[in-house]
């Protein structure tokens, strides 16, 4: 059997991973960088040496120019979540929570670059192609994580919650829980994803997802050319994706404490001026299992 080239195995959404790698490796090098990731770049040259080779599919390097064009589109907003999610790891660890899962890990280096205050693990799930370019390159840097991480290919759209708990997660004690993922799952997927959290998540666990004002966010992408090749373009963003207009109260019904929290107030203490003003409705919802 072939193996599939980078641009086979990483299409569509999860191209986005590699853009996020963008991002950190754009914000690392700035004088008044709000975080350093030292592995980003190897991320971003491995991916680019597959995305422009002479022998990658056709239209790969659309695919990397289409992808370069939303990184520059949302760059600002998404440098920022970086580091909230740095902050907040930060915080939870402080806090004594001793488990962490990102779901939809993607090329997240949370596990090699923070300086944990206390012993955690973390667990890292996604796709297996994303792994395999992940570990490679990691091996290559000869990276050492900080904390104890254990990585678990998984499908979020299939049954997950049994691989978890094979590699040792403990379902008896808080866990902090990072979804990058959901909003890109057609709605039920996205709920029975949910349901897991839910079902796996000691009283005390923390969970949150992003909120985007629809028209705004549809706004954005239309501006950003041959994005059709990873999101499907600007029609993508009104899609039947995440837990829906209602997921905030849908969470409380499952036994979660909510509170919308607006992206601008989130973070105005960093200093970073917005190109643009963010809408009201751009922000998390923060869950606290009850």
């Amino acid at each position: 059997m072939t193996t599939p080239s980078l641009p086979q195995a990483l299409s569509g959404p999860p191209l986005t991973a590699i853009g996020v790698a963008v991002i950190r490796a754009r914000e690392t090098e700035r004088p008044d960088r709000l975080y350093a990731d030292p592995l980003a770049q190897a991320f971003v040259d491995a991916a680019e040496s597959a995305y422009l080779s002479p022998d990658a599919p056709p239209g790969s390097a659309d695919t990397w120019a289409a992808m370069l064009g939303l990184v520059d589109a949302l760059y600002d907003s998404r440098t920022l979540a970086v580091r909230m999610v740095d902050d907040d790891l930060l915080a939870a660890a402080d806090a004594g929570i001793e488990q962490i899962v990102l779901l939809g890990a993607g090329l997240d280096t949370h596990a090699f670059r923070l300086d944990w205050p206390t012993p955690v693990r973390l667990f890292e799930v996604d796709l297996p192609p994303m792994f395999e370019f992940k570990e490679a390159v990691l091996a290559g840097q000869h990276a050492e994580p900080s904390c104890e991480r254990i990585v678990v290919p998984a499908d979020l759209r299939e049954e997950w919650g049994s691989d978890l708990l094979d590699r040792g997660f403990r379902r008896d004690i808080p866990t902090t829980w990072v979804d990058h993922v959901t909003n890109f799952l057609p709605r039920d997927d996205a709920r029975r994803a949910v349901v897991t959290i839910t079902e796996l998540s000691a009283p005390g666990s923390g969970f949150g997802f992003p909120v985007t004002a629809r028209p705004s966010f549809a706004r954005t992408l239309g501006a950003v050319p041959g994005l059709d090749c990873i999101t499907g373009g600007p029609d993508a963003a009104t899609a039947e994706h995440g837990i829906g207009p209602d997921g905030q109260e849908w969470l409380e019904s499952l036994g979660w404490a909510t509170t919308f929290v607006c992206f601008a107030d989130m973070v105005a203490h960093y200093g970073r001026d917005l190109p643009a003003p963010i809408d009201p409705g751009t922000g998390n919802v923060v869950a606290v299992r009850r």
